[in-house]
């Protein structure tokens, strides 16, 4: 089993299974590497289970292998001022685009950094998109456009709602496999 040990001035070790699959330990600046294996070891049904949940989250088979998920550095605070610029540039135009294609009308773009959500729509015709989307493939920046321009129309998620993303972006399901696993990836890179 992997995992990574950090150390710091606590009193107590603990166990902390990441949305990405990855382990960390916390633990105690003077504890042994032995204590830290009995401890893992000891608590290895709970991480097992944690990290089971977190491929069924992601829409991974339990028993398959995890994907590779590349050891990804946190964006600097440049780096991320750099893709909000980007997204700030790209989503407008490209909403226009489709709302044009689609027959619907929105008020404004905001652009936002979030560690849970990849877009969303407002009652008053707002659309929120997330700049970490500029590190995806522009297939899956178009399906995440598609879907929350669709919401101008069902603000919900039915059967209705799932059409009319189908008419615009057929390939909608496996745009939605791909943010579920390798999103992941982008998520944990928000400092």
């Amino acid at each position: 089993m992997r995992f990574e040990v950090i150390r710091s001035d606590r009193r107590t070790i603990s166990i902390e299974v990441r949305p990405d699959c990855r382990v960390f330990v916390r633990a105690p600046r003077g504890m042994s590497e032995s204590e830290i294996k009995r401890f893992v070891a000891e608590k290895w049904p709970w991480v097992k289970k944690h990290i089971e949940l977190q491929k069924k989250r992601m829409g991974i088979d339990p028993d398959a292998p995890l994907p590779s998920v590349p050891d990804v550095r946190p964006l600097s605070e440049e780096e991320l001022k750099t893709l909000k610029k980007e997204a700030r540039g790209y989503f407008p135009a490209r909403c226009t685009y489709w709302s044009v294609i689609m027959g619907l009308n929105f008020e404004r773009v905001s652009i936002k950094a979030q560690k849970t959500r990849w877009g969303s729509c407002s009652a008053k015709k707002n659309l929120n998109f997330n700049c970490l989307l500029m590190l995806a493939p522009e297939e899956i920046r178009d399906y995440v456009i598609i879907h929350e321009l669709a919401h101008l129309v069902h603000m919900d998620h039915s059967k209705n709602f799932w059409a009319l993303v189908a008419r615009f972006c057929p390939g909608y399901k496996e745009c939605r496999r791909w943010l579920r696993t390798e999103g992941k990836a982008l998520i944990v890179r928000l400092p």
